[in-house]
């Protein structure tokens, strides 16, 4: 018979890092949160993003968006490294090594318990070389310039350096759908850079996220 020790590895089960009861720590005198690794968090209150999105927009007019865009390519980078070294630390293993159902619910974890919303991962047309992300109440899907283009640059930046470093290759994550416009939720189709050049275009041509895939795939 096999004993329950057996099944033990270091004397625990690996559940969800993230969960948020167990990843997030404060200290309320020092007024200090902190993840179960000791690196420093910081909460962030929707006002504030909007006050930077309206103080960007003023200050830099067009050129927000790209700020935007590349401060999330920045923190893309930064966040991959953390997230891979603290799941490999926890699970034992390389993001390589992980199978891919664990760690695609590590990320949507990861993303809830940072506040960032709902994250989920459509494969639909992952054998035409796309991946499809899709985002719910995202707190970056505010409008910078009062137009009504998809708004979450900063996210797209993120996604941009997050997978880049993931798959070791240069790729682009470009959004097609927005909450700021009244869609059910942000989609951003990540791939080659060469091939999603067209996509801003395609968005700004009324295009649906349907039609825009299908033009890719074609």
């Amino acid at each position: 018979m096999i004993s329950v020790a057996d099944l033990l590895k270091d004397n625990r089960v690996p559940a969800n890092y993230f969960d948020y009861g167990a990843y997030v720590r404060g200290d309320l005198e020092l007024g200090l949160l902190e993840s179960r690794r000791g690196d420093r968090l910081l909460a962030i209150p929707d006002t504030l993003i909007s006050a930077l999105y309206a103080g960007l927009a003023k200050e830099t007019g067009q050129a927000a968006r790209l700020v935007l865009y590349n401060c999330g390519k920045w923190w893309g980078r930064n966040f991959y490294t953390r997230f891979s070294e603290s799941i490999a630390e926890y699970y034992d293993q390389s993001l390589a090594e992980m199978e891919m159902i664990t760690f695609l619910q590590c990320l949507k974890e990861c993303w809830k318990t940072h506040g960032w919303g709902k994250f989920e991962f459509d494969p639909e047309y992952q054998a035409q070389g796309i991946l499809v992300i899709k985002t719910y109440n995202s707190p970056y899907s505010q409008q910078v310039l009062g137009d009504n283009r998809p708004s979450c640059f900063l996210e797209a930046g993120i996604l941009t350096s997050f997978f880049s470093r993931l798959s070791g290759r240069e790729l682009l994550a470009a959004q097609t759908t927005c909450e700021s416009r009244g869609e059910d939720c942000n989609r951003f189709i990540i791939g080659l850079p060469e091939r999603l050049a067209v996509v801003e275009n395609l968005v700004l041509e009324g295009l649906s996220h349907e039609a825009i895939i299908q033009t890719l795939i074609n």
